[in-house]
């Protein structure tokens, strides 16, 4: 199994990094492959812009959603844009790993979302959802929170988690036709004690590997098939 990890977190200390740490050496530990875009350390820029194509279709109007189309037809994405779908191309599990900030990705992720996952490579016309062109990938959220788990709750002043996550597992990730797995959350990071911290790394470490096991074992069958 090929696992790409996308990293969105300034600091490497952080409890993000120590889950995507967590997640590569476990993966790797057993035999799996695994790709990292830290987007912080390689400098992902995430404005979009003219600058996402070496060439444009149209010279005196900017369009973003054709320009994605006619990239995508012709070839033309940005280096940065095209390592990026490669690497999304060869994965067959994609983790995003993040801190939620203002109830939603850091900025970065969200430009990592609208640059690579363009029009034409990652959805089209009547490619969405069960129709996506990637049924065949899982992806998951891992994410921390400063917030507890009772203030992402129905009576918590954040409402519930499956509501604030829904622009990014409904409208990204299933979005897109892939298998969208249960969020990984560790709540209030920065707030609990070091027992909690590893308790949480070792559930992430314990989950990680169940859904590399089940993708496996679906492979394996497909080849005896």
């Amino acid at each position: 199994m090929h696992v790409l990890l996308v990293y969105a977190n300034p600091e490497p200390t952080s409890f993000t990094a120590a889950l995507t740490t967590t997640a590569a050496e476990a993966l790797r530990g057993v035999g799996h492959s695994v790709e990292i875009s830290d987007l912080y350390a390689e400098g992902f820029n995430p404005v979009a812009g003219r600058h996402d194509f070496v060439e444009t279709a149209d010279a005196t109007r900017f369009h973003y959603q054709t320009e994605q189309g006619h990239a995508h037809a012709a070839g033309t994405f940005a280096p940065d844009i095209v390592r990026e779908q490669q690497r999304f191309l060869r994965a067959d599990l994609v983790v995003w790993l993040y801190p939620i900030w203002w109830g939603n990705v850091p900025a970065i992720l969200k430009g990592w979302f609208d640059r690579v996952l363009a029009f034409g490579f990652a959805y089209a016309d009547g490619k969405r959802f069960d129709s996506g062109f990637f049924p065949d990938k899982k992806g998951i959220l891992c994410l921390t929170s400063g917030g507890t788990r009772e203030r992402f709750s129905r009576d918590g002043v954040y409402g519930e988690l499956d509501q604030v996550l829904w622009p990014v597992q409904r409208l990204v990730v299933e979005y897109l036709g892939m298998q969208a797995l249960e969020p990984f959350v560790a709540y209030a990071a920065p707030r609990v004690d070091q027992a909690a911290r590893e308790a949480y790394l070792a559930a992430w470490r314990t989950r990680i590997l169940e859904i590399a096991s089940a993708r496996s074992t679906i492979d394996m069958e497909r080849t005896v098939s």
